[in-house]
């Protein structure tokens, strides 16, 4: 894998997350308790950016290419918050884990010298149902969920098998390159 030399990008987060004190008994361990810090998201953000912008093999929209400076939002929510935006914004009944909220998709922004790419809702509930369902951390399913909306704020979408399986390999992909 070639990969491009970048100079350094700066990142401004608007992190918000709900009270969950009544999950405290789950989320014990201070690599869980993490996910509640905004430096933590702001970390990851900007090293997945890096590693995005790096990669020679990893085409982005153009005019986010040579952008060095970017925002995003994050808010972890509940199941109730998350499937009232559903059914808003998406027009799906039910709750689900992560909605994303894209705002760059014109190329015409160019001239912009700072991007903000949108908004990750991602519920807690839901992404502590799934970590038991497939077994693993609540860490690693945040991760998961967020890198997923993360890459649809850049533009990525899955409208079929192979274009989701691509997307989760490439989570895949930016999660373990964290460590």
């Amino acid at each position: 894998m070639k990969e491009k030399v970048i100079s350094e990008i700066n990142l401004d987060l608007v992190f918000q997350c709900n009270d969950f004190s009544k999950f405290s008994n789950k989320l014990q361990d201070t690599k869980t308790k993490l996910i509640f810090e905004p430096i933590f998201w702001e970390n990851v953000f900007l090293s997945w950016i890096n590693m995005i912008l790096k990669k020679e093999d990893y085409v982005l929209q153009n005019f986010i290419v040579e952008k060095k400076s970017f925002s995003l939002g994050l808010q972890i929510i509940s199941k109730k918050e998350i499937t009232s935006m559903n059914k808003k914004w998406m027009q799906k009944n039910g709750p689900t884990d992560v909605l994303s909220f894209p705002i760059i998709s014109d190329e015409s922004l160019n001239n912009l010298e700072h991007i903000e790419l949108g908004d990750i809702f991602i519920s807690l509930e839901i992404a502590l149902e799934q970590s038991y369902e497939y077994k693993h951390s609540i860490y690693r399913e945040m991760l998961w969920l967020a890198s997923h909306g993360f890459l649809h704020l850049l533009g990525w979408e899955h409208n079929n098998d192979l274009d989701l399986e691509n997307m989760l390999n490439f989570q895949e992909y930016l999660i373990t390159r964290l460590d």
